[in-house]
């Protein structure tokens, strides 16, 4: 048992979550932050909790997947969206933030807080094995922290740029005109194939070709060259007519049943697709998907546009779409467990987009999350998760169970969830039930784990 202090390694929004609740457990904290004596190339202030991009942390109404995660964190007491809802700002349905004032109020709260110790500076490399940790800091993770962070894990595949493609929620798939098959029936039939004939084809292509791309970040425009080594879409598309077909769009050895006989040399001279898009299980309950090798640089707006032209994919609800950009992130299914525990270093934890979650509130769940591990640990305590029918435990028990080896960042979103009792068609009143049983399961959860309110106030 410890008093602290806890160190807690960037004043992001996980960080700056993490340290509040170590702090209402009486754990003193020491905050390392290196703005402003390093910028990142994403930063402009020494704010706590900047918002780098938008200022937006998603849907407001609960049962949104960003929505639930932020009533989630409101019951669970979480500083950083209390701050958000006192500073929120007209957006429509969306919670947004001024985000100047935002994040002075939270850089403020720390700063003055008796038991937070602010020390800006570099943290160049892990704290000692016995010190109590929360690594927060973030996508951009300064290069010697990083280099020692990929020495302590012994693994050479700490991202350093997420090339990812989009992600669909199964249930959307039309499965009359798409099919399950591995190649060369090799195995289990793993895959979703949706086929194209040569028209459909082409009309991709095309529209690949007329797309507008995403502009690069000026910190990212110095290592564009990274993308020769995982080539988007459609690059791959101007590269030749037929690039994509001998590549990810390859048809050879995929047959669908329902086409007839494959050993019939007519029946497949007639009926074999042009090219098939292949689709991946992302989650090992099967309902998300992602599309192989479509890492993409093209606009959300163009990508989901273009991609509704595959066979299939005509209604295709995007959990996730592609990106090509700059990321530092955990192999987090190799290292972390759902509590946010490094598996080989139970007193070091893992908090916000470091461990292969996207966007805010998805930040500050981590924070919570391994903040109030950190108290716990520091109390003697055991530490907690959460049930995975909840949007915080789904998340976490995601990014500490997926397949490794294709491991990619995954925002909040129903499809991790567990499947309901019974299946509702109606999406709208689908959301609505994995709300209430996300919210009476995490109720549930608080009231059963012991002094969980040591470091979890109403």
């Amino acid at each position: 048992m410890s008093n602290g202090p806890v160190v807690v390694i960037g004043a992001g929004l996980a960080g700056t979550e993490a340290a509040w609740q170590l702090v209402q457990a009486g754990i003193s904290v020491r905050l390392v932050e290196m703005r402003p004596l390093k910028r990142s190339p994403a930063h402009h202030s020494s704010e706590f909790a900047e918002l780098v991009c938008s200022n937006s942390f998603g849907a407001l109404s609960s049962d949104r997947a960003a929505g639930l995660l932020q009533e989630e964190l409101r019951r669970l007491g979480s500083l950083v969206i209390r701050i958000a809802d006192a500073h929120a700002v007209p957006a429509g349905g969306a919670l947004a933030v001024d985000r100047g004032r935002y994040s002075a109020a939270l850089t403020e709260i720390l700063e003055r807080h008796p038991l937070v110790t602010v020390e800006r500076r570099e943290q160049m490399s892990l704290p000692d094995q016995d010190q109590i940790t929360v690594l927060a800091t973030g996508p951009l993770t300064s290069e010697s922290l990083a280099n020692d962070l990929r020495e302590f894990t012994g693994r050479d595949d700490c991202h350093f740029f997420d090339a990812a493609s989009p992600i669909v929620d199964g249930e959307s798939i039309d499965m009359d005109k798409a099919f399950r098959a591995s190649r060369y029936d090799k195995g289990d039939a793993d895959y979703i194939n949706c086929p194209m004939d040569q028209v459909q084809y082409l009309d991709f292509r095309s529209a690949l070709l007329a797309a507008e791309q995403a502009e690069l970040k000026d910190f990212e425009k110095n290592s564009a060259t990274f993308f020769e080594g995982c080539l988007p879409i459609e690059e791959l598309a101007r590269r030749g007519e037929d690039t994509m077909r001998y590549g990810p769009l390859k048809p050879i050895g995929l047959w669908d049943p329902r086409w007839g006989d494959v050993n019939d040399r007519d029946v497949r001279r007639a009926k074999r697709a042009y090219a098939v898009v292949q689709l991946r299980q992302e989650d090992k309950d099967g309902r998300l998907w992602n599309l192989v090798g479509f890492q993409t640089n093209l606009k959300w707006g163009e990508q989901k546009r273009i991609l509704r032209m595959i066979p299939g994919l005509e209604k295709a609800e995007f959990v996730r779409f592609g990106v090509m950009h700059r990321n530092t992130f955990l192999e987090a299914p190799e290292l972390l467990k759902p509590t946010l525990q490094f598996r080989e270093r139970e007193r070091l934890l893992a908090a916000g987009q470091i461990t292969g979650t996207e966007g805010y509130a998805a930040a500050v769940a981590g924070g919570w999350l391994a903040g109030t591990n950190a108290a716990r640990i520091a109390l003697g305590l055991p530490t907690i998760d959460l049930p995975p029918t909840c949007m915080i435990g789904a998340l976490t028990h995601f990014i500490s169970e997926a397949p490794s080896g294709k491991f990619q960042p995954m925002p909040p979103n129903f499809g991790l969830l567990p499947a309901l009792p019974q299946k509702i068609r109606d999406k709208r009143l689908r959301y609505g039930a994995y709300r209430d049983r996300a919210l009476k399961d995490l109720l549930l959860a608080t009231e059963k784990h012991e002094s969980f309110d040591v470091a979890c106030p109403a």
